[in-house]
């Protein structure tokens, strides 16, 4: 039986992406959609993603209404895999 696994979304400060990691999450989202609250921009992306720790997987949130070219720059510039 497998464990339960925490993601935590809608990251948009360094002191969000430390206390997740404190706290013991799996995952860490960021919303790439710009009518979101929670928006971040690629650059913003790429500086929390720096920072999340390499056994925590990042997660991008991108509408499939955003064209390719934006998606594949959000997946280049913030270094998701």
């Amino acid at each position: 039986m497998s464990g339960v696994r925490v993601k935590i979304c809608g990251i948009t400060r360094l002191e969000d992406v430390a206390s997740s990691v404190r706290c013991g999450a799996d995952a860490l989202g960021f919303v790439f959609t710009a009518r979101s609250k929670r928006y971040v921009s690629v650059e913003q992306a790429g500086a929390l993603i720096r920072a999340v720790p390499a056994f925590v997987c990042r997660v991008g949130r991108l509408m499939a209404s955003q064209s390719s070219r934006t998606r594949m720059r959000a997946i280049a510039t913030s270094s998701l895999p």
